[in-house]
């Protein structure tokens, strides 16, 4: 019987931590072999930005990243920054644009990303296996052996890539949180990020508004987002609402803005110069960001004023202003991992270095990517992040090879690693 397939790393996963942790690796002449029961790899690369993939941010600062140590992202996304990852893109010749907030996305398609990385991968020699699925993880006598449907194989380098459960229909799963317990590896809660959220019964009024969007600022205790809000059959959406979701919990209310933009006092002022207006017709045509007619009708029934605005008193107004501006909802709960862009939580950055993303007392065991407790701002921050964690990772385990003997030749991916190490 033919003894395992050996190698001097095994990435368990091939989204885009795991493929870019693979090609750093390989370039640096290690043998790779990445990992992935799917049937092709980067599924969620090719979905994301509606098929265009928004491939990183142009601000990716680590306080716009969620995690138990907000510190922990600071090294990785320092070593291997945005302006990296595009002068890759742009190296492939990949048309690419801003398209708000410092989001970029491919021109084409998101496909782009993919062969991108499957390129970077084939020049370091990496082996690709999809469609494999694992059947038991073991690490002993310095190695790490991994029984998979296509063959046992063995390396004393194991990256867990393998992202959270978030979008389950592409064939995400926990996996990661699994293998991390295994090995002794602290987990904190997961939890759905970037996810749509639900509305009680008592707010049916606003479900009646499914398809309804606005410009809005959201807030959740001191964090406050402003973009647009969506009304859908189940609750809210919207960029503003998914960038909140991954603050809220269970039992807290969020508080939404509906004259944002505007200056305080905006119904008197409306009232003084449009006395026999109406506070419907002030919110859809006499203030500079108009309300959708719609969404302005639910708000001025659940306000209960009718007729001109100079028949209400000054303070009437002031509190009806106050509370559009600050409109209390509860909400239910999320729609879960099946709508969520990303899992918050993940393994404990307590256990890993953030230099290297190896486990401190598991040597030769990497974790990247979503699998972190590491959870970015909607708008390319979590790519960004998949790209930062992997690159130092892969870069980490070429050294530890390397260091004893060798220097490093640089790959183009690396260089910018090395010369800010």
């Amino acid at each position: 019987m033919a003894g395992p397939h050996t190698y001097d790393v095994i990435v368990l996963g091939a989204g885009g931590a795991g493929l870019m942790c693979a090609a750093v690796a390989g370039q640096a002449g290690l043998r790779v072999c990445v990992v992935d029961h799917a049937e092709k790899v980067g599924k969620k690369i090719l979905i994301s930005g509606g098929g265009r993939c928004n491939f990183t941010n142009l601000n990716p600062l680590p306080e716009r990243y969620l995690s138990a140590n907000p510190h922990f992202a600071k090294s990785a996304l320092g070593r291997y920054t945005a302006a990296d990852f595009i002068a890759l893109v742009e190296a492939y010749g990949i048309a690419w644009h801003e398209k708000t907030l410092g989001q970029l996305f491919c021109d084409q398609s998101a496909k782009q990303i993919v062969d991108l990385l499957l390129a970077e991968c084939a020049k370091g020699g990496v082996e690709v296996k999809t469609g494999c699925s694992i059947a038991d993880v073991a690490h002993r006598d310095g190695d790490f052996h991994v029984a998979t449907s296509q063959g046992p194989m063995m390396a004393p380098r194991l990256v867990i890539a393998t992202g959270g459960p978030s979008i389950p229909k592409m064939g995400a799963t926990g996996y990661a949180y699994d293998l991390a317990r295994q090995f002794g590896l602290k987990v904190v809660e997961p939890r759905p990020a970037l996810v749509p959220l639900t509305l009680r019964a008592d707010d049916a009024l606003f479900r009646e508004l499914s398809g309804v969007s606005a410009p809005t600022r959201v807030a959740h205790r001191k964090t406050q987002f402003e973009e647009a809000t969506l009304f859908t059959h189940k609750g809210l959406s919207g960029p503003a609402i998914l960038q909140i979701s991954s603050y809220w919990r269970h039992g807290d209310a969020i508080a939404i803005d509906f004259l944002t933009g505007l200056p305080q006092g905006s119904l008197l002022d409306v009232k003084r110069s449009a006395p026999q207006t109406s506070l419907l017709n002030a919110l859809t045509h006499h203030l500079p960001h108009h309300l959708p007619q719609r969404l302005a009708e639910a708000l001025v029934h659940r306000l209960g004023l009718s007729g001109p605005l100079q028949h209400h008193a000054d303070s009437r107004l002031q509190a009806a202003e106050a509370q559009l501006r600050a409109w209390s909802f509860s909400p239910s709960g999320t729609e879960g991992y099946a709508k969520a862009e990303v899992t918050a939580g993940g393994i404990s950055t307590a256990e890993l270095s953030s230099k290297t993303m190896e486990a401190k007392h598991v040597p030769g065991l990497y974790v990247i990517g979503e699998a972190v407790d590491v959870t970015g701002w909607l708008g390319g921050y979590n790519f960004q992040w998949a790209w930062s964690s992997g690159v130092v990772a892969g870069e980490a385990m070429a050294h530890s090879v390397h260091q004893a003997s060798t220097v490093v030749k640089a790959t183009p991916m690396q260089r910018n690693v090395q010369a800010n190490s």
